[in-house]
């Protein structure tokens, strides 16, 4: 059939940015092709977040407003993908939104090419049964067509294990399954010879990873293999790509995984731990399986090592039951580790949840009252260590031209999206290069220096 031009509007996490990559990498294989304008687009995928209410509103309200675009410009089909549809599968959602022409399930991105290509005027819906989703041929060799070479996101593990009592994802994504070691390293190697120069590994819980496996296989293996291949003779790059983890889950980030983020150069001495809460009622009440002792061993234990580590995390405030001093537990566990980076949420509630069904719900605007104050401790916290970085020099990406002489960039403390920036005072900077700054100025979240 001839090619179609198409559209791809991805929301939520990176994860979901990796699907859709694979998605626009099977469709261009077809002979279709990628438009960066939905008006130019005969086709419209929405990629879709359901995790919380918000992500849930959301994606609604954009599929809407593709739709908008069967009467003003040329879209003839519009299909929605992701975890969106995978929630309200059997909910009447997906019936009150006529104007699509195709669902897909959270395990059916290697339908994509039939969902674009099929000619029928019925709605097709692709819900893979989760526990045979490996069947779907979810990881390679699908093709992917990369939006970002710098950074590069990996999904090392697809799913979950964990059963959090406010948390959709396993629901929506099915158990962990990891992926094979050498399909990771494939991966690598194709982002690192396009000239990347940040790889991030990502997953559910990313060192859970390989625990579904019959293998005796971990996360040290896949890094070890990882660092193994970038120091190898015979490659011809003169500069090794960060490798940074995010999403790491406290009880299975071990002591060896540790020593080799601290201790291997390639490798981000940045610790992304989402630990939610620090009461260890409410943590038992969340479903998770360590308590306040457990994080304040952690953490120490990482400073320890390395003093200079950054650490991140996210929280839930106003989860049902949080009382006043579980949450004076969470403030003191903040005042006294002080994380680099922090991001926190207020408790999202959904009748699918079993935390819906706990007593003692906390009324919004007591959540958000407390979500402020964590947010404004942390400011003071990141303020006090950015003052800490005048004086000193980092090796910083630089990313994007702000201003003549300016540039936005990142130090290996700093994640992309989620952290803050580096500004680069500079002239004649290449976008995606290294280069060394002396930081002269601090900011609640952000530092600024000069190129030396």
């Amino acid at each position: 059939m001839s090619h179609r031009e198409i559209y791809i509007e991805s929301l939520g996490c990176v994860r979901n940015n990796v699907d859709s990559e694979v998605m626009a990498g099977q469709l261009e294989l077809a002979g279709h092709k990628i438009v960066d304008d939905p008006y130019l687009a005969s086709v419209v995928i929405v990629n879709t977040c359901g995790f919380i209410s918000a992500a849930s509103e959301e994606a609604v309200d954009i599929i809407l407003s593709m739709a908008q675009l069967k009467k003003i410009g040329q879209l003839k089909r519009l299909i929605v993908t992701g975890c969106l549809v995978e929630r309200y599968k059997n909910d009447n959602l997906l019936s009150s939104m006529p104007e699509v022409d195709a669902f897909l399930g959270t395990a059916a991105v290697s339908q994509i090419v039939n969902a674009v290509e099929d000619k029928s005027k019925e709605i097709l819906t692709f819900f893979p049964d989760p526990d045979k989703q490996k069947q779907v041929n979810e990881f390679s060799p699908l093709p992917r067509k990369f939006t970002s070479i710098t950074p590069a996101y990996i999904k090392v593990s697809e799913g979950c294990k964990r059963k959090c009592t406010y948390c959709i994802i396993p629901k929506l994504r099915g158990p962990q399954r990891s992926r094979p070691v050498n399909d990771i390293l494939f991966e690598v190697e194709k982002f690192v010879a396009k000239g990347s120069k940040e790889i991030i590994l990502v997953a559910e819980s990313t060192t859970d990873y390989g625990q579904d496996l019959k293998e005796d296989i971990s996360l040290e293996n896949v890094l070890g293999e990882i660092v193994k291949n970038l120091r190898s003779s015979d490659r011809q790059i003169t500069e090794s790509p960060w490798i940074r983890l995010l999403y790491t889950y406290p009880s299975t980030l071990s002591k060896n995984i540790i020593n080799i983020v601290i201790n291997t150069p390639e490798i981000c001495s940045y610790f992304d731990v989402p630990v939610q809460h620090a009461s260890s009622r409410i943590l038992k009440r969340m479903g998770r399986d360590y308590s306040k002792d457990d994080l304040y061993n952690l953490f120490r234990s990482i400073r320890t090592k390395n003093p200079e580590a950054a650490l991140r995390t996210t929280i839930i405030t106003g989860f049902p039951g949080e009382t006043k001093e579980d949450f004076n537990d969470l403030l003191e566990f903040i005042e006294l580790i002080k994380f680099d980076h922090l991001g926190v949420f207020t408790y999202s509630d959904s009748d699918d949840l079993k935390s819906h069904n706990f007593d003692n719900h906390v009324p919004d605007d007591i959540a958000m009252k407390r979500h402020d104050i964590i947010m404004e401790k942390q400011a003071q916290i990141s303020y006090n260590i950015n003052l800490k970085h005048i004086g000193k020099t980092y090796q910083a990406l630089v990313e994007e031209k702000s201003d003549t002489g300016v540039y936005l960039g990142r130090t290996r403390f700093q994640a992309p999206e989620v952290d803050g920036l580096t500004f680069i005072y500079g002239f004649n900077l290449e976008i995606g290069t290294l280069v060394d700054v002396k930081i002269t100025e601090a900011f609640e979240y952000d530092i600024a220096g000069e190129v030396v």
